[in-house]
């Protein structure tokens, strides 16, 4: 938050200083326990601002798949969306049209799902018969998050989270006991995805993009994020993995801020041209 709200303090511009507003999202944290869809997330997040009062704003994080749908479904008021992440290419994917950077990413995610995919199946598929079980062990609990924050870097997670924020992350969860409603979120996402083949897939949005690929992620072409997203700024960045935010916090503050200012500029620019 810091490098956001109070950027002089931090060697940057303080004409970017940001509101920063970080929801639990429905179903984790100190939110109710009432899992939720990417699209119904991302109807929540949009009434709570504009209940907030913020007309228009940025929305970013490391996943993508919320800020995508909130530029999807709420382009009036997303001004910008920030992510690490995109989506993968899928069964609705003509692999026929990918460059060859795109086809040997799409190779590691089809790699990656079979080393490491495991939990997104079962929280997708059957996240109650794993929920009883985390909620009665804490030391299960943790193994369980373990898995996440250490996939692809097994022998190097202490030099991306300290053991303090490690716990601290599987201590909101527990003390919350949303590790149930948290999982669900998959399903109904899967549901909401994969329930009613004929439904319409959601079209690219409109709304400016910044995407980073982080060197510990997937190795996220250009090429597939211009598909995805409209894109107006990708940065390589030189450290850090999926949870840039919380991994190298003034990298991710500084991309972003970047960003701003190329909206800010874009805006001057359509201005200008009246």
């Amino acid at each position: 938050m810091g490098p956001l709200t109070d950027p002089a303090s931090y060697g940057a511009d303080p004409a970017l200083s940001f509101d920063v507003i970080i929801p639990s999202l429905p179903g984790y944290g100190f939110s109710d326990h009432v899992p939720m869809s990417t699209d119904g997330t991302a109807d929540v997040l949009a009434a709570l601002m504009k209940g907030l009062g913020y007309p228009r704003y940025l929305a970013g994080g490391g996943d993508g798949p919320i800020p995508m749908a909130m530029s999807q479904r709420h382009a009036d008021a997303v001004a910008g969306i920030y992510s690490v992440d995109v989506g993968y290419p899928d069964q609705s994917t003509d692999f026929a049209s990918l460059t060859p950077e795109e086809r040997e990413f799409a190779q590691w995610i089809q790699g990656w799902w079979m080393r490491e995919g495991a939990f997104n199946m079962i929280q997708s598929t059957k996240p109650q018969s794993l929920a009883f079980a985390l909620n009665d062990s804490p030391l299960g609990l943790a193994a369980w998050l373990m898995l996440l924050f250490s996939s692809g870097t097994e022998n190097r997670v202490e030099e991306r989270f300290t053991l303090d924020e490690l716990i601290t992350n599987a201590t909101l969860y527990w003390v919350t006991g949303t590790i149930g409603s948290a999982m669900r979120s998959y399903l109904e996402s899967a549901r909401a995805t994969y329930g009613n083949p004929s439904a319409p897939k959601p079209g690219r949005s409109d709304v400016p993009a910044a995407v980073a690929r982080m060197p510990l992620d997937a190795p996220l072409p250009r090429a597939w994020a211009a598909r995805r997203v409209n894109l107006v700024q990708y940065t390589e960045m030189a450290r850090g993995g999926h949870h840039s935010s919380w991994e190298v916090p003034e990298l991710f503050a500084a991309d972003l801020r970047s960003f701003a200012a190329k909206l800010r500029e874009i805006a001057a620019g359509k201005e200008a041209s009246r």
